[in-house]
Formats: structure tokens, C-alpha cells, sequence
């Protein structure tokens, strides 16, 4: 294990979170398997969007980093309660831009399923009338 993945988990580790917030994520980290386990599709959503760029933060550098912070940005602005279609036009041309720095350093097929998303935003609306969240927790 490199220390870069070293630091991720250990900052996961140390995170503390408020009650009902989300579930104790430095419950799930397994250092010596260096993976985590046991995390609902909630834990998910806020490891994404607010734990990952923190721990991604000290760990890596450069391009990588500014990257893999812009994509739970983009989840951030995608999944407000309030959108404007100004905000939209400009999170079509960030992902675009997102996706094909992810491309140039990661495999290419997993990341197209993102591109359809803030079309999606558009004709249905805000994400959290569609959410499956309210109903898993």
C-alpha cells in the first residue's frame, strides 16, 4: 500500500461526523484490506460529496487532485435544491471539461455515463423530488 492510500484511509478514519448525519465511516475503513465496507448508498453520497475531497486533499497533487475535487463540485451544484438554467449551461461545460481530464487519466468507459445528467436536471427538475434517499434510510 503507498502511503498516498495510506493517508486517504487514515483521514476517512479520523472523520467524525454529527448524529444522523451519516453512519460512523471510520467504522467502515479496513486498513490492513485497504478498503471500506459496510457503507449504504447514503454513506456513499456524502463520502462523495463532501469526505472525498478532503481526504483526496493531502493525499495526491496536481492534476489528479484538482480533478477528483471537480467531480464531487459538480454533484454538489447538480444536486441543490435550487438551480438556475444559467448555472446549468456553465456545470455542462465543467463536466465536459471534468470528463475529459478523468480520460486522459483514468479509462475512458467510466465516465460517460455522467454526460446525460444535466440534461436529465433539466427536464425532470431539481434531484431531490426523484431521490431514492428518504426512502433506503
Amino acid at each position: 500500500m503507498t502511503n498516498e492510500h495510506k493517508d486517504i484511509l487514515r483521514t476517512l478514519m479520523n472523520v467524525v461526523v454529527p448524529d444522523c448525519y451519516s453512519s460512523n465511516i471510520s467504522r467502515c475503513v479496513d486498513l490492513k484490506q485497504r478498503k471500506l465496507f459496510g457503507l449504504k448508498s447514503h454513506d456513499c453520497y456524502i463520502l462523495m460529496k463532501h469526505l472525498l475531497p478532503i481526504a483526496l486533499r493531502n493525499a495526491l497533487y496536481g492534476l489528479v487532485s484538482s480533478v477528483l475535487t471537480d467531480l464531487p463540485l459538480f454533484f454538489r451544484q447538480l444536486c441543490a435544491k435550487v438551480l438556475n438554467s444559467m448555472d446549468l449551461d456553465n456545470l455542462q461545460n465543467q463536466i465536459t471539461i471534468t470528463l475529459c481530464h478523468l480520460e486522459m487519466i483514468f479509462l475512458p468507459p467510466f465516465f460517460t455515463v455522467m454526460v446525460h445528467l444535466v440534461a436529465e436536471v433539466r427536464r425532470g427538475g431539481p434531484i431531490h423530488y426523484r431521490w431514492m434517499n428518504p426512502i433506503e434510510r
